[in-house]
């Protein structure tokens, strides 16, 4: 786990925290002694996180929500606010893949959908916890990323162009509170063992990639109120963060 991180009496948001390097950040956090309130549809994850976070002594809230329902993402920030006053860690990492196929031959429901999940609902969940982030003495919010954002490679255009709306909310966002307590960055996991990446590139020997629990262990440190840098991307493959710059 991480073993230097102190994160007790800190409040936590992980989003797409059935599976995958959702699941892993918050086990990672809890075991930091950060409260975890694991978001996700699929229950049998979620029952199943909690047993391991409780089995090792951390704590957890559980709350099945599809992200596709905004009214129901209102609705998160409204209890976190009512049962904890504040928020002090968003790790927003929930997403879709939909299709890796030429752009003119995705289906309007499946780019919509990626949209919706990826950047839609990622945007009306800041617009729920910023308030609550602004009320922690030290308000991090992680914004899970990918360098699909910016090699733009052919048959991936949906997912892409995403996952650059993000970053560029995640980076406005960054500017917005950079004179605060808060800090807001992307993390890019890099090509990591999970479903997705199965799913996109599905010939790929998965033992090659590194296992989600390794990529967790370096983003969890972004939750750090000792954190300072804000705006950037981490790349957790090369375990550093990386500014951006203007075309050239």
């Amino acid at each position: 786990m991480t073993p230097t991180l102190d994160l007790s009496g800190r409040v936590a948001v992980i989003t797409g925290a059935s599976r995958g390097i959702g699941y892993f950040v918050a086990k990672e956090l809890a075991a930091a002694g950060a409260h975890v309130i694991a978001v996700a549809r699929t229950v049998g994850g979620l029952e199943e996180l909690d047993d391991e976070i409780k089995a090792a002594g951390g704590q957890a809230t559980l709350v099945p929500l599809d992200l596709a329902d905004m009214a129901g993402i209102d609705r998160l920030g409204g209890a976190i606010h009512e049962r904890w006053g504040k928020l002090d860690i968003l790790v927003a990492n929930a997403a879709v893949l939909g299709v890796i196929s030429p752009i003119g031959h995705v289906e309007a429901k499946t780019f919509e959908k990626v949209m919706t999940i990826n950047v839609i609902s990622t945007w009306r969940l800041i617009r729920s916890v910023d308030p609550l982030l602004r009320l922690s003495d030290a308000g991090r919010a992680i914004i899970l990323s990918s360098n699909a954002a910016h090699s733009a490679r052919a048959f991936w255009a949906p997912y892409a162009a995403s996952k650059a709306a993000v970053e560029t909310m995640m980076r406005s966002w960054a500017h917005e509170t950079e004179n605060s307590a808060m800090r807001v960055n992307a993390a890019d996991p890099g090509a990591t063992r999970t479903a997705m990446r199965a799913q996109a590139v599905p010939g790929e020997d998965p033992e090659t990639l590194p296992h989600p629990q390794d990529i967790a262990k370096r983003i969890v440190p972004l939750a750090s109120p000792a954190l300072k840098e804000t705006g950037l991307i981490f790349q957790a493959k090369h375990n550093r963060f990386v500014a951006y710059r203007q075309p050239e």
